[in-house]
């Protein structure tokens, strides 16, 4: 409780954009969603080595970015640092055109969703659970965000619909009723720019499409980074980044990475053959 953040906004920053108990919103430009990474290199505060070194990477706004690589290739550290949960140790990360250190944090965090491999739900009923997206939403609002993504069909099932108790953590729901509920969130907080950590290996086949319906309702318009586990629920990307230590070594949609044969095709062919023997065994 006592330990200073690792990140903190500058005076002047706090002078105009507020802090995070005072809030100046009306001085907020509102986020359109062009992120920029300049140079960018950097280093764990406790690391000795660096993950990203003169990283370049523009992205314009409502652009779909799937991210893959081999575990510890740098595909959480780019996120991260979107998400300014870190900061640069040289070069420069913008948002709409300027250094995001020239803003608020939570400037950016009140525009920024971030759907977790294994999200994390609060002892409350669903209701409560998705309205933390956006506090003051009403009843109406936050129905109509779970509607937009089907979760509502999934909800009415259950023995008290969006009044049920999800337990501590969410451990009265199976993997994918929490999933589709932070997605839920995530559409009542309507942010600009989203990240998601993509994970449904762990679902049926019936809640693997659910949810793949509901991304894909939550990506439109968006600028999103999404961390790619199952490269068959990318194919949709408008650009594929393959992340290999730290730098770039392919970059297209799925069709382009597929017929250059490279990196990313090995990737997938390997993980879509690993499927269909699973599909078999399972049988």
């Amino acid at each position: 409780m006592e330990q200073c953040p690792g990140i903190t906004d500058r005076p002047d920053v706090i002078e105009k954009y507020g802090d995070n108990v005072n809030a100046k919103k009306e001085n907020w430009e509102p986020i359109l969603g062009d992120v920029e990474f300049r140079d960018v290199t950097f280093m764990y505060p406790d690391g000795h080595e660096n993950i990203l070194e003169h990283f370049n990477l523009r992205v314009e706004r409502g652009t779909y970015i799937a991210i893959v690589g081999e575990t510890g290739a740098g595909k959480s550290t780019i996120v991260n640092l979107v998400c300014r949960f870190f900061e640069p140790t040289s070069g420069e990360i913008l948002i709409d055109g300027r250094d995001y250190r020239q803003r608020s944090q939570l400037w950016l965090h009140s525009s920024l969703g971030y759907v977790l491999q294994t999200p994390h739900l609060f002892t409350g009923t669903i209701r409560d659970n998705i309205r933390y997206g956006r506090l003051e939403a009403s009843d109406g609002e936050v129905e109509a965000a779970a509607a937009s993504i089907h979760a509502d069909r999934i909800i009415a099932k259950l023995e008290k619909g969006f009044d049920t108790e999800v337990g501590e953590g969410g451990d009265r729901l199976s993997t994918g009723e929490k999933q589709l509920i932070s997605l839920a969130r995530a559409v009542l907080a309507n942010p600009r720019i989203f990240i998601l950590d993509e994970a449904t290996s762990s679902v049926d086949t019936e809640m693997e499409m659910i949810l793949q319906n509901a991304v894909h309702a939550l990506l439109e318009g968006r600028t999103s980074f999404v961390i790619a586990h199952r490269l068959s629920t990318i194919r949709n990307a408008n650009i594929i980044l393959v992340i290999e230590d730290g730098k770039i070594i392919e970059r297209g949609n799925h069709k382009e990475l597929m017929a250059s044969r490279g990196h990313y095709y090995k990737l997938y062919t390997r993980q879509f053959d690993d499927e269909a023997e699973e599909n078999v065994l399972r049988g």
